[in-house]
């Protein structure tokens, strides 16, 4: 099977290639290098895939629609694994304007591409922090998902809805796949794992919302992974599933557990959570056994464990 996969330098869809690639398929990747974060981090990611015979890789932007066009019809792509995206809450709050561009026009293309040419079956990564923090936890994908608090949540319910339409319309099969608190080893040094592990191993202080009674729903890579390779393989007209762990942890026993990892204790500060931060997260993930035959295997302490020894390796810890 050929698969164009968006999003290919990253955490989650340098991830994906690789494993599709060891099961056969012929990968197309594609990403523009954000500068978000650094590009030796992307290149890092792509060093043991790059030189595979079944994966060809383009740096393009999503927000090039003539580019994006161009990449379909040269290619007879049979599946779409759509995971780039603008990520991070806290910056989508100083840069609301650019997840707009993105994570809608940039689907936008990016579907538009897809029925124009082959219709080529899409799941498209989206996230928990749609459901805001109205939502009864654990949060069920029925949910009206109306309140998001934050521009990259909002861009991202946007985005589910604009694939709705084309799902509807030109009977483009969709899924979209909700991911909860995504961590472990290529993760991006944003995000809370890395930044916690780094401050604890350092010595320097380290921020915790609400006395770290905020719960979030931390999902391993590799599960996610798993999930999104049995969307792909389990195609529908339409859907929306949730993929995270179904087990909230409290962010102080989260670094609780990382002190253990890193062998040192962390210098906490408290404070307000701030209004784009729900308290919790949680999925429910009766959908995704009953559809996919899919759930998490990977506990807390053992990603934790992989994370940590994988931030050693690459000399990102002390």
């Amino acid at each position: 099977m050929q698969l164009l996969v968006t999003g290919a330098a990253g955490f989650i869809g340098s991830r994906l290639c690789r494993v599709l690639l060891e099961r056969g398929d012929s990968v197309v990747g594609l990403d523009n290098f954000d500068p978000y974060y650094a590009r030796e981090l992307k290149q890092l990611h792509l060093q043991d895939i790059a030189q595979h015979p079944n994966f060809t890789f383009h740096e393009l932007d999503l927000r090039d629609e003539a580019g994006v066009f161009a990449l379909f019809e040269s290619n007879q792509f049979e599946a779409v694994a759509h995971i780039a995206a603008m990520a991070a809450v806290r910056y989508s709050v100083q840069n609301p304007l650019v997840y707009g561009q993105v994570n809608v026009q940039g689907t936008a293309h990016l579907l538009d591409a897809s029925r124009r040419t082959t219709k080529a079956r899409c799941v498209l990564a989206s996230t928990g922090s749609v459901y805001g923090s109205d939502t009864p936890v654990p949060f069920d994908e029925g949910a009206p998902a109306v309140h998001p608090l934050a521009p990259y949540p909002a861009s991202k319910r946007a985005m589910e809805l604009f694939a709705y339409s084309f799902a509807h319309l030109y009977e483009l099969p969709t899924t979209v796949v909700r991911f909860f608190n995504v961590y472990g080893p290529h993760g991006r040094p944003d995000m809370m794992p890395w930044q916690w592990s780094q401050k604890i191993s350092k010595g320097e202080t380290l921020t915790l919302f609400n006395d770290g009674h905020m719960k979030r729903d931390w999902t391993y890579c590799d599960d996610i992974v798993r999930g999104f390779v049995a969307a792909l393989d389990n195609p529908f007209p339409w859907e929306i599933i949730n993929l995270g762990g179904g087990n909230p942890v409290e962010n102080a026993r989260f670094v609780h557990i990382l002190e253990e990892l890193v062998g040192r204790k962390a210098i906490i500060q408290s404070a307000p959570a701030p209004s784009s931060e729900p308290l919790e997260t949680w999925a429910s993930i009766e959908k995704a056994k009953r559809l996919l035959g899919w759930e998490p295997q990977i506990r807390v302490e053992e990603g934790l464990s992989r994370f940590i020894s994988w931030m050693k390796q690459e000399g990102f810890l002390e």
